[in-house]
């Protein structure tokens, strides 16, 4: 398509001269300004990607993907409803759990928490949990007095495995004088460290029978958690849960939970999209401005050309190589800055916050310990076609304009 001369004559007009310096320091600036586009699309695209799986991945390892409650705020006779919902195909597990809410209080320090009630078998089930504990262990998990907690908790109240928390319920014992908060030690027998900020922090497991107790649910549970095997469909699975459990149920499943909390994610990452592509188009138009210079300036020789038989099509030709040359180079050379940087961008975080003094990625604003990073190959191949496409674009008008020069005008200026 394009011939030996086509490109020797292309790339000689890339080379700067003493007399083209400019315009060739413009050329540079479009190939970074582009491959700096890429490479910043390829990053942001791929640390909110792994932002959006790190959270999904820990919330749905917590949480269920459907829950069912009752309106009277206790489920009574649940084991039977939990063995009928096991049955419904797609469903992979029916978990038990007492949900609370508790000021957690030792020497002085206190602060809220969750208490979570679930069976030992169950907590064992929970990966997230049984494979991240960091003290203790979840074989003591059992009993009238046995919790397990947060690693950042146990920061923030100074506690150890094998110490007692004081754990009270806004849920009080009502007597003569009023109603009394219960109050009442237990041990802790494990610390878990998930990597998520809210749920290290805050969340308290408890065993199912010691939580219906301390809640004083009369042997009922507040819910329980359904798990499916795609949890990207578990939606459509509420109408039949909903039909088995019958009337006085709540259904929802962990989209609704969560829906403004991924809602505003997805915002957020069109946005980015949007803004950072800019950086692209400017780029772009950078080529357009440095290839019209070069039109210009090298009147002369494009006269010359075609006075010695060179066509329209050669002459554009000729510069549409010189200007997509700068857009291929910069997009390509983005494409491997922007994955190097993906792949690596937890060790230049830590490296770059050692020089700094300064937290880049403080897990109590991003709930996560780690900055995460997810490479999506169809979201790369879209923003390297959009350098790509946007840089030959930018190539075409001045490869037109070069191809039009009349060269008896262009020769009776010079």
């Amino acid at each position: 398509m394009f011939s030996a001369f086509e490109w020797m004559l292309a790339m000689r007009y890339l080379r700067a001269r003493r007399q083209e310096g400019f315009i060739s320091v413009i050329a540079w600036f479009s190939l970074l300004g582009i491959g700096l586009g890429v490479a910043t699309l390829i990053i942001v695209m791929s640390v909110m990607n792994g932002f959006r799986a790190e959270l999904l991945g820990r919330i749905l390892g917590i949480n269920s993907h459907l829950s069912v409650s009752s309106h009277t705020q206790v489920l009574m006779n649940y084991q039977g409803l939990a063995d009928k919902l096991v049955q419904i195909p797609g469903v992979v597990s029916v978990a038990a759990m007492v949900d609370g809410q508790v000021m957690a209080s030792i020497n002085g320090a206190s602060q809220g928490a969750v208490v979570r009630g679930i069976s030992p078998v169950d907590i064992q089930k929970r990966k997230l949990v049984s494979d991240n504990i960091v003290a203790g262990s979840l074989d003591d998990f059992a009993g009238n007095d046995a919790i397990a907690i947060g690693q950042r908790m146990s920061f923030k109240l100074g506690v150890r495995v094998g110490d007692a928390i004081n754990l009270i319920s806004p849920k009080g014992n009502v007597t003569a004088f009023g109603t009394v908060p219960r109050v009442r030690a237990y041990k802790v027998v494990a610390l878990f460290d998930i990597g998520m900020f809210e749920y290290d922090s805050s969340f308290i497991f408890m065993p199912l029978e010691s939580a219906k107790i301390y809640f004083l649910t009369n042997g009922g549970v507040t819910n329980l958690d359904v798990f499916v095997d795609d949890p990207d469909k578990a939606s459509a699975m509420i109408p039949e849960i909903h039909r088995i459990a019958g009337p006085g149920t709540r259904v929802h499943d962990w989209k609704r939970a969560n829906a403004s909390f991924f809602n505003a994610i997805q915002v957020e990452r069109n946005v980015m999209f949007l803004i950072l592509t800019l950086i692209i188009v400017v780029a772009a138009f950078n080529i357009i401005s440095s290839m019209i210079m070069l039109v210009k300036d090298k009147g002369r020789d494009i006269a010359i050309l075609r006075t010695m038989g060179a066509t329209r099509g050669t002459i554009m030709r000729v510069f549409f190589i010189s200007g997509s040359s700068i857009g291929v180079i910069g997009t390509f050379g983005g494409l491997a800055l922007g994955l190097a940087f993906a792949k690596n961008i937890e060790t230049i975080r830590q490296w770059i916050q050692g020089l700094s003094g300064s937290d880049l990625f403080a897990a109590e604003i991003y709930f996560l310990s780690q900055l995460p990073a997810k490479v999506d190959l169809g979201e790369v191949t879209a923003i390297v076609l959009l350098g790509l496409g946007l840089s030959i674009l930018a190539t075409l008008y001045p490869a037109w304009r070069a191809a039009r020069l009349d060269p008896a005008e262009a020769l009776r200026y010079e």
